[in-house]
């Protein structure tokens, strides 16, 4: 059913939270090595630009690949347990919230206007009816981000290389002898291990 459904309208707006966790990353790694986000886009066709100054460049990015597989696996173990899911949901609402007035375009602003309205459908329904599916959609989320993070990283870093990619800029200024695509690898191979972690982990804390 993923497969079908994965060219479809359907989850572009979950594919185009992935990318606005990835940009969210780089704004966050930029924020903890002091330097200062100047705007944030998330484009329709599933691409993405955060503007920094200052801040610890080789720190910043790799955050976007690696954050957002982060993320979606601290999603994938907060659908666990209710109080969890409540919690994520409402650190989710509140990032969109505070990108909604650095967003330099309006896909991302609508972006964050929808998914916050959604969430707080969401929670309303969880808390006032019997349609109790908080759990699920931070699961289905958090599977989506981690799902699509993979896969991005392949499609971006190494089945086709691109200049301007963040492994690229990352080899560049890395003394280590390695390529965008060893990069890439490697980024990605970080993120499957987030992946399995999340299925393993929430397995256990389930079990």
């Amino acid at each position: 059913m993923w497969i079908l459904l994965w060219r479809t309208f359907l989850l572009t707006p979950f594919k185009l939270i992935t990318v606005f966790l990835h940009e969210a990353s780089h704004a966050i790694a930029c924020k903890l090595t002091c330097g200062e986000v100047m705007g944030m886009e998330v484009h329709a066709n599933e691409g993405g630009v955060t503007q920094t100054r200052g801040g610890i460049y080789w720190l910043i990015l790799p955050a976007g690949y690696l954050g957002s597989s982060f993320w979606g696996m601290l999603l994938i173990l907060a659908s666990t347990n209710l109080l969890t899911a409540k919690i994520a949901a409402g650190c989710l609402a509140a990032a969109l919230l505070v990108v909604l007035f650095i967003a330099k375009n309006w896909t991302l602003r609508g972006l964050c206007i929808g998914f916050i309205i959604f969430i707080a459908v969401v929670w309303i329904l969880q808390e006032k009816t019997t349609v109790r599916i908080l759990r699920y959609v931070i699961l289905f989320i958090g599977v989506m981000n981690s799902l699509f993070s993979v896969y991005d990283i392949y499609d971006d870093l190494i089945s086709r290389r691109v200049n301007s990619s963040d492994a690229e800029k990352f080899a560049e200024i890395c003394p280590c002898p390695c390529n965008g695509v060893a990069w890439g690898v490697i980024w990605g191979m970080i993120s499957f291990t987030f992946l399995s972690a999340s299925v393993y982990l929430g397995l256990v804390i389930l079990s």
